[in-house]
């Protein structure tokens, strides 16, 4: 009896007294510290912002990268920045998930809304890369290749290309050395070629009404002329007819100027710019309606500085292509400066040919008329 009154009283317990032990009274002040805990931290949770107040700063990221795609025209061309951001444009789309990793470890759902933008407009500009639109079939195979000038291996490059069964071969920054051995190495697939300067278009059809084209490489960067024997060996474009069952093919080859990066320049394109609103005037005084032009262009068609161009030739690769078919560095390629475009004829399939001993890939369509 005398226990019953001291359990009732509440006295001599050791949960009650605060003593330790093993009894009952333990848990139970365990279960009010995890309660007590629990309660602050939803308090802490809150008091501080919510999911779209958080991450403001990655929103307004995302909100820059998509406008930066989306008025990559509008950006200022001085120091040649804008030309920079267009050859470069499609890896922006890189910046995406890295935002987006960002957003979900914050738990931001402003930044999440806000990559809507720079997704859709990166799908609106390449979304039709992704997938393979090439098409069985073609009347003609062309190549392109800029060979490169430090080739170490001219002879295996001309073995390369001639088993690549193409139709008409364009070569650019062909060296008065190594001339010599792709003239041999491609004599036996390719009975007519011409050279003009630096490049030269080899065929297993019949060429005529070749000619330089004048895309002022005569100029230099301080606006000096050059003399005409070195115009003559440093000419960087022609123009030739290519005789087909369908009729007759007007071809260009081209190998536009460098860009350079300088730290006091910016993105050097003077001399590029010049050589492509030249290849304009060219292609628009053109009298055949069907055209084909091949070579190494140093841009993507991305940039502005080939309005003059793509505003009358379309791209091969645009039309008929599977993926970016980046061509330059042929090691780690990271832009397509090598293009064929064309106009009066349809692009059927394009694609990329193995790697050579140059710094570039070579480039190859199929056309049909």
């Amino acid at each position: 009896m005398t226990q019953v009154d001291t359990e009732e009283t509440g006295q001599g317990s050791p949960a009650d007294t605060g003593a330790p032990g093993t009894g009952a009274g333990a848990p139970a002040a365990g279960t009010g510290g995890t309660w007590r805990a629990r309660i602050r931290r939803a308090i802490r949770a809150l008091s501080g912002p919510g999911p779209w107040k958080r991450g403001l700063v990655l929103a307004a990221l995302a909100l820059v990268l998509g406008l930066l795609m989306l008025l990559h025209a509008q950006i200022t061309d001085r120091g040649g920045l804008g030309s920079l951001v267009e050859t470069f444009l499609p890896w922006f789309g890189l910046f995406v998930p890295v935002l987006l990793a960002a957003a979900l470890w914050r738990r931001s759902a402003s930044a999440v809304v806000a990559l809507l933008l720079p997704v859709t407009v990166w799908l609106s500009l390449f979304g039709g890369l992704l997938g393979d639109k090439s098409q069985s079939g073609g009347d003609l195979t062309v190549v392109s290749h800029n060979v490169g000038a430090e080739n170490p291996d001219p002879a295996g490059t001309a073995r390369d290309l001639a088993a690549s069964g193409a139709d008409v071969l364009a070569l650019e920054e062909l060296t008065e050395e190594a001339r010599g051995t792709y003239e041999k190495g491609l004599a036996k697939a390719y009975p007519y070629h011409t050279v003009q300067g630096t490049v030269g278009l080899w065929s297993k059809l019949p060429l005529s009404n070749t000619q330089p084209v004048d895309i002022k490489q005569d100029v230099g960067p301080l606006g000096d002329t050059k003399p005409a024997e070195v115009k003559r060996a440093y000419n960087r474009a022609l123009r030739t007819t290519v005789a087909t069952d369908q009729g007759p093919l007007a071809v260009y080859v081209a190998h536009l100027g460098s860009v350079r990066v300088n730290p006091r320049a910016g993105f050097w394109t003077d001399s590029r710019d010049r050589n492509a609103q030249a290849l304009g005037e060219a292609l628009a005084a053109e009298q055949d309606e069907r055209v084909v032009l091949l070579g190494d262009l140093n841009g993507t068609m991305d940039d502005r500085a080939f309005a003059g161009i793509t505003s009358q030739l379309s791209s091969v690769q645009d039309a008929a292509g599977d993926g970016f078919g980046f061509s330059w560095p042929a090691k780690f390629p990271v832009a397509r400066i090598d293009q064929i475009l064309v106009r009066g004829v349809e692009p059927k399939s394009s694609w990329l040919l193995p790697e050579t001993g140059s710094d570039h890939l070579p480039v190859a369509a199929g056309i049909s008329w």
